[in-house]
């Protein structure tokens, strides 16, 4: 357990600075406006916080969001795999990591947020509750504990749990109800994902099984645990659950998952957009209405070439010239006068 305290020990150490700097630097900012002991500036810090862990995190949310995507199109082509390999686990298991591996998709990259956020979770649950306990942690001053230890919101310490003993009821509801919002809004954060952005075929895979199970688990476990975690920590992650909500809510509404519900959603508001200001191509002035149209039109034919007149014998010795033959096209003139051919004379 030595060894393993000093990994962690290595691991959470630089966490406490880091979070404790970027605390107390919103902190400094929201204090200048409602005060430095007021729970409101501590409050907003924390807020400001969790936006700016997820602010960082966008990149790897656009990998989870990728990843999650390749796997729910991956799906019909595992289910081919579990109908030729079902007997054989070991070959299934072979087939379905070389396929994603062809892919480029990493079944593990959904939950990389949610990995990296549990580590620092962790370091703040731990500021909050050496604050409660007047020790100092990270940058954190004698007079930042004493003042984030004391500071309220809606009557509650920050540093307050719902189990801290002797807190007083309007503790306990404040307490409940962000455990309340934290669970709601992992399960809707989840429930949005499955109900909007996943094919047909990936409802009933085993992706499907997986993501129906943290649907329910992983609420569950919120709210088990919520009710020994600090209001500032509950604070932190409602807010991060929000974030992800909206975040998750845009990604969905502008570049759906094919064959979805949002898919189709997006495909309707898409026409309706065009045909709301699609325009109408009408004649311009002067110009040929089958050419506005699109129409092509025929190309003009070209000038067909005169035949020289048929001559008889005595006029080819004679030098006369030849009369060119009359133009077909001009057959109708009553200006030409028709000329008969004269006969070859022996």
């Amino acid at each position: 357990m030595g060894f393993l305290g000093d990994i962690g020990s290595f691991i959470m150490e630089p966490l406490y600075y880091i979070i404790s700097a970027v605390l107390i630097g919103f902190h400094n900012v929201f204090g200048a406006v409602f005060g430095d002991a007021s729970g409101a500036s501590w409050a907003l810090a924390i807020i400001g916080l969790t936006i700016s862990i997820r602010a960082a995190l966008i990149p790897l949310f656009v990998k989870q969001i990728k990843s999650s995507r390749n796997m729910q199109l991956l799906q019909p082509k595992v289910k081919e795999l579990q109908k030729k390999y079902g007997h054989d686990r070991e070959r299934l298991t072979q087939e379905t990591m070389a396929l994603y591996k062809e892919t480029g998709t990493n079944p593990f990259s959904s939950c990389l947020p949610l990995i990296i956020q549990m580590p620092i979770f962790l370091a703040l649950f731990r500021l909050l509750n050496a604050a409660a306990h007047d020790k100092t942690k990270g940058l954190l001053t004698p007079s930042d504990v004493n003042s984030l230890s004391n500071a309220k919101i809606f009557g509650a310490h920050i540093a307050d749990s719902f189990t801290t003993p002797g807190v007083g009821l309007s503790v306990k509801i404040l307490a409940a109800c962000l455990v309340v919002a934290m669970t709601a809004t992992t399960f809707l954060t989840q429930r949005q994902l499955m109900s909007k952005n996943m094919p047909a075929d990936a409802l009933s895979g085993p992706y499907a099984q997986q993501q129906k199970m943290l649907l329910y688990v992983l609420p569950l476990v919120f709210a088990v645990g919520g009710i020994a975690f600090p209001i500032g920590v509950l604070l932190y992650w409602t807010t991060s659950n929000l974030w992800t909500m909206g975040q998750q809510f845009y990604v969905i509404r502008n570049n759906p998952a094919p064959n979805t519900e949002a898919f189709r959603a997006k495909e309707q508001r898409d026409a309706e957009k065009a045909r709301k200001h699609g325009k109408t191509l009408t004649p311009t002035d002067g110009a040929d209405p089958a050419a506005a149209e699109g129409e092509a039109k025929p190309a003009p034919s070209a000038p067909q070439r005169q035949q020289p007149k048929r001559q008889s014998r005595s006029q080819r010795k004679s030098g006369a010239k030849p009369k060119p033959a009359p133009d077909p096209g001009a057959a109708g003139d009553p200006t030409t006068e028709p000329t008969t051919e004269q006969g070859e004379t022996r």
